[in-house]
């Protein structure tokens, strides 16, 4: 029988599971090609701040993944962002769905509170999470840090179907699809 993965809100009680399997995933000597290091003190100021979202998936009443992102409002434009921080799961438990879940969950979260675009701080050398990322959707495999996903057009697309309308499939120039 399959085991299933759950994923809910971060608690108290879970922190410093989530502390030390963010330093044996996230630690410099471990993994140096990632941009960022692990910062437990990040992690209490996203569990303590409003308008965070802090996950974690619990396979067999077990910890094995965490995700923390945020919400960026961007003055200059009425875009608003979702903002991944931190997407961590035990090596253990890798190809079991646990990653894509919790970046679903997350996904939803901020779709519900308006954001259009979801972003992710990675470097271009690290392949496992660039292939994870595109397999999740996401674009500019150049880049060296931030991908992006717009979630407002498959939204839009979402709610045609629903509505009966149907989208636009005529080739642009440039071999695009238009909407």
């Amino acid at each position: 029988m399959k085991s299933v993965v759950d994923v809910r809100e971060l608690e108290i009680d879970d922190i410093a599971t989530v502390f030390h399997l963010g330093e044996r995933l996230f630690t410099a000597s471990e993994v140096p090609n990632l941009y960022r290091t692990w910062d437990e003190y990040e992690v209490v100021s996203l569990f303590q701040t409003d308008g965070n979202y802090c996950l974690v998936a619990e396979l067999d009443d077990v910890i094995v993944g965490f995700c923390l992102g945020t919400i960026i409002e961007k003055n200059r434009s009425s875009w608003t962002y979702g903002y991944l921080l931190w997407l961590g799961v035990d090596p253990e438990y890798h190809g079991r769905g646990v990653a894509e879940k919790l970046f679903r969950h997350f996904r939803e979260l901020v779709a519900e509170e308006g954001a259009r675009i979801i972003m992710v701080d990675t470097e271009a050398d690290n392949l496992p999470a660039m292939k994870f990322f595109r397999k999740m959707g996401f674009d500019q495999p150049q880049e060296h840090i931030y991908f992006s996903l717009n979630i407002d057009d498959e939204r839009r697309e979402l709610e045609d179907k629903r509505n009966g309308r149907k989208t636009r499939s005529t080739p642009r120039p440039n071999g695009k699809q238009r909407r």
